[in-house]
């Protein structure tokens, strides 16, 4: 299956090309192609088992596809160390937040720039992302599990970015959270976007993915439903009436 929809820039950062992907002999994606370009917010939707979680964590390397080749900057990913591939520039969110409780919400920060050997430029983007995420500063030296939902999911956020992707994959940011967070998460979202790092975007909230989105791609059952810009999928009867609620 060959994607190619209109794009923000037209250079192409992620391609994943026909990737079938099994927990033991349980197919979960079934020849799925889809691409991220340089500076988009793209994002994944559908059900849950509908494949989008295990799309992400074929692209970090948590998992290997059986059949098909994930590319980033025109560098084949399948087979590559889940370490390595955040080397290269690809650092995940990842669902349920998954932040380390027992420490200090600086201590998980500076886990996120673990790989990193760059240390003034790293103290540069703790500050950055602390500006990005204010409530995380007046935290700053609390024990992450203490913090709620919310402020969970701004550090699982914030530590991702503390690896300076090049590409972020954001798993169901906004699961759980109070509508005002959400929408909080969202702007956020688009900053990101703005101060250049290009997002993936995997999110069961239609409606605010497809108001901060780009594209957005629909799966269903492991295979892709539907593809396009997001304002026209979200004018779509089916999008509508299986997940906004019409």
């Amino acid at each position: 299956m060959t994607v190619d929809y209109g794009t923000r820039t037209g250079t192409t950062m992620l391609a994943i090309e026909d990737i079938h992907v099994y927990y033991g002999n349980i197919a979960a994606v079934k020849g799925l192609s889809l691409k991220v370009d340089n500076g988009e917010i793209v994002t994944l939707l559908g059900s849950n088992g509908a494949g989008k979680s295990t799309t992400l964590r074929t692209i970090s390397g948590l998992l290997r596809p059986r059949k098909g080749h994930v590319v980033f900057e025109n560098q084949r990913l399948d087979g590559v160390a889940a370490h390595d591939v955040v080397a290269r520039g690809i650092a995940q969110s990842p669902e349920g937040r998954r932040i380390f409780p027992r420490m200090t919400v600086s201590e998980n920060l500076d886990l996120g720039a673990f790989l990193r050997r760059d240390r003034t430029e790293i103290a540069a983007d703790k500050e950055s992302v602390l500006e990005l995420f204010p409530r995380l500063r007046e935290r700053i030296t609390q024990k992450a599990g203490t913090l709620s939902g919310g402020e969970q999911q701004m550090l699982a956020v914030a530590r991702a970015l503390m690896a300076r992707p090049k590409l972020l994959l954001l798993d169901e940011p906004s699961m759980g959270l109070a509508p005002v967070l959400v929408d909080l998460i969202f702007d956020t979202i688009a900053r990101i976007r703005e101060q250049g790092t290009t997002v993936l975007l995997v999110e069961q909230n239609a409606l605010a993915a497809l108001r901060v989105a780009d594209r957005a791609y629909v799966l269903e059952s492991g295979t892709l439903k539907l593809a396009g810009p997001a304002t026209e999928l979200a004018k779509d009867p089916e999008i509508v009436k299986a997940y906004l609620g019409g």
